[in-house]
């Protein structure tokens, strides 16, 4: 098989069962609802091995394929897919997280009413992610962009009847559109200052400095906006806990493979333009810093274990784009001075820096989601303060869950240790003001994700409850069942052996298709200090919630201030939803716009019937059908035309 015909079979799968679960097995076949998980199963097998063949073949990387879709006038706009290693990475994390994510809904969801449109729409959402990955256009990237968007309204709003969900779904899609809206834009001034939508056209165009300053820094940062907000980056960040009210393997798709991971992609697909405009990049590095360290102090003291996760992983994209930033920082302030050798291969690096870690965090993610959904289906609840004592009754789930925290430790020689390093040694050589958020938000995701473990799986088990939905938990811990365990497994298995892949500078060296002078996380010191930071923070969970050699109320007290901001989230949901939302958009936009219409748009057309009206009943008189009047017409104009032509003659 070629490559070109790989690459499309892996879009169609999906698409395919997608087609099929809607418009055959959903309607026609509604007693067999497993039928659908195993539809989409299988597309994903099959379009997982078709990513590893195209993977395996790397050497005959870039392959484009090109197609007009239409044409206006000097418009003309192409469809066709892209095909690099950065590519190839993508959609083995993509096919193979998928798969294993709907590996595990058949045991998650089973008995749910809503098991066929459960996966359809995950086969729309995924589908949608590998055509985004695939475009060779920005604007294709678009479309499937907010097919993505579509994609998560859809399953974060799954079990529609709950407010709570309903209200979820929105405030993600509401929330994302701000970003997209700049997005849109970013493409558009790219366009009317190239002519162009091709991405490797727009990079090169950016590289050669053929775009004027103000235009490309304003173009990057319309397309930052969009990643944003589907990475839920400062400030759109809020809409990403809520989307927790989903189903568990929807949360752990879209925060390990799919939506979340798009923003980041966007940013490294786009890398040489965004390090063409110095302001844009310091503006990626800066808002990702910025990222990491917030979300992860709202992390310290949620007590729901997947809006943990959720924050972890807002500060894990921080992360990247602290990653990609950094190395831009130091590629835009002429670190890699040399020739267009040296600068193509400090672009693969600075992709590989925040790739590498997008890489491994998509496998430790994925798994502690699936962990806190196997929690949940054995207690009821996602609140961890009615767990603990879990390890006696779900060693299975334990055991891969605390692999998963200590490689989102960064805890040699596990894969979140060789991805963090190269972040941290980055921003340590080219953004050091940037160094010191990178290390405190590695002891605070240690502290955190360690309180969970303690919390969820250490003590006594402190009843759990009744869950409302699908019938799981009942209040009596237990393992869950293998066709749920053994995707954690496998996902365990990545997250302790995943970083050996790509470490010590194979990440780069593989982007780039050439051995790379660049270093690696062993041959300096500093992984030593980062890991030495993650023990304490480690260390000092276990005497909180472990050894009780502290006491958290206690501590809570002395802190309440910051406590208390924390708890309340910075009192962003607030802000938005009565200050901007109620107040801004409310009572001052949409008020105005009401007003306009009532007066200007609803004025102008009454009074133009009005006119109308009076007019109509004016010329009525005139034709009265009387011949005396005509008459008396005729004469009359004709009396006029006389006076007038002696007037002017």
């Amino acid at each position: 098989m070629s490559l070109e015909s790989a690459l499309l079979a892996i879009f169609l799968l999906p698409t395919s069962a997608m087609v099929v679960i809607g418009l055959i097995l959903r309607p026609f076949l509604k007693g067999q609802p497993r039928l659908s998980g195993y539809t989409l199963i299988a597309a994903l097998t099959a379009a997982f091995g078709l990513a590893v063949y195209v993977l395996s073949n790397s050497s005959q990387f870039p392959i484009e394929t090109s197609a007009e879709w239409f044409a206006v006038g000097d418009l003309q706009v192409s469809l066709g897919f892209l095909a690099d290693r950065l590519t190839a990475i993508m959609l083995v994390v993509v096919t193979g997280v998928s798969l294993l994510v709907q590996i595990y809904s058949q045991g998650y969801m089973r008995g749910d009413p809503g098991y066929h449109r459960y996966f359809a729409f995950m086969a729309l959402f995924t589908m949608s992610m590998l055509g985004l990955v695939l475009s060779s256009s920005l604007l294709l990237v678009f479309v499937f962009w907010e097919g993505v968007g579509l994609g998560s309204y859809l399953l974060i709003g799954f079990w529609f009847h709950r407010p709570s969900a309903a209200a979820a779904a929105k405030k993600a899609f509401i929330v994302t559109r701000f970003g997209d809206f700049g997005f849109l834009i970013g493409i558009l001034i790219l366009y009317f200052n190239t002519g162009t939508f091709d991405i490797a056209e727009l990079n090169s165009i950016a590289t050669a400095g053929l775009i004027g300053t103000t235009a490309l820094t304003l173009a990057a940062l319309g397309l930052f906006s969009g990643a944003a907000g589907k990475s839920a980056q400062f400030p759109l960040h809020t809409w990403l806990p809520d989307a927790m009210e989903g189903p568990t393997p929807v949360s752990s798709l879209i925060h390990a493979a799919t939506m979340v991971a798009a923003g980041v992609y966007l940013v490294a697909r786009m890398f040489p333009l965004f390090v063409s405009s110095l302001t844009a990049i310091y503006f990626v590095a800066g808002i990702g810093a910025f990222t990491a360290i917030f979300a992860a102090s709202m992390a310290l003291v949620n007590n729901d274990i997947k809006r943990v996760l959720a924050y972890s992983t807002i500060s894990q994209l921080g992360f990247m784009m602290l990653g990609l930033g950094a190395v831009g920082v130091g590629i835009a302030q002429g670190h890699f001075h040399g020739g267009d050798f040296e600068l193509e291969h400090a672009l693969a690096f600075g992709v590989a820096v925040g790739i590498f870690h997008l890489f491994t965090h998509a496998f430790f993610k994925c798994l502690l989601f699936l962990g806190a959904g196997s929690v949940n289906h054995s207690t009821g609840t996602f609140d961890m303060r009615r767990m603990g004592g879990l390890r006696k009754y779900m060693p299975w789930t334990f055991v891969t869950f605390l692999l998963g925290t200590l490689a989102l430790a960064g805890i040699w020689p596990l894969a979140g240790f060789w991805s963090k390093d190269e972040i941290v040694h980055a921003a340590f050589e080219y953004t050091p003001a940037l160094f010191w958020l990178a290390i405190i938000t590695v002891f605070m995701t240690a502290f955190y994700m360690f309180r969970a473990i303690f919390m969820t799986f250490g003590g006594e088990y402190r009843g759990g409850e009744q869950s409302d939905h699908g019938g799981h938990g009942d209040g009596k811990p237990h393992e869950s069942p293998a066709v749920m365990v053994l995707p954690m497994v496998g996902l365990a298995i990545l997250a302790v052996g995943g970083g050996w892949t790509l470490s010590g500078g194979g990440a780069s060296t593989f982007l780039s298709g050439e051995g790379l002078p660049f270093f690696g996380v062993l041959t300096h010191s500093l992984p030593l200090i980062s890991l030495a930071v993650a023990l304490s923070g480690i260390f000092l969970a276990y005497a909180v919630y472990s050894a009780k050699w502290l006491s958290a109320e206690r501590i809570g007290q002395i802190f309440a201030p910051a406590y208390n901001v924390l708890v309340h989230k910075y009192w962003f949901d607030e802000l938005y939803e009565r200050g901007l939302v109620g107040r801004v958009l409310y009572s001052g936009l949409f008020n105005f716009i009401s007003l306009f219409d009532a007066i200007v748009v609803d004025g102008i057309v009454n009074g133009a019937a009005k006119i109308t009206g009076s007019a109509g009943m004016a010329l009525r008189k005139v034709q009265t059908g009387q011949l005396q009047s005509y008459g008396f017409a005729m004469i009359f104009g004709v009396l006029v035309i006389i006076v007038v032509f002696f007037a002017y003659r």
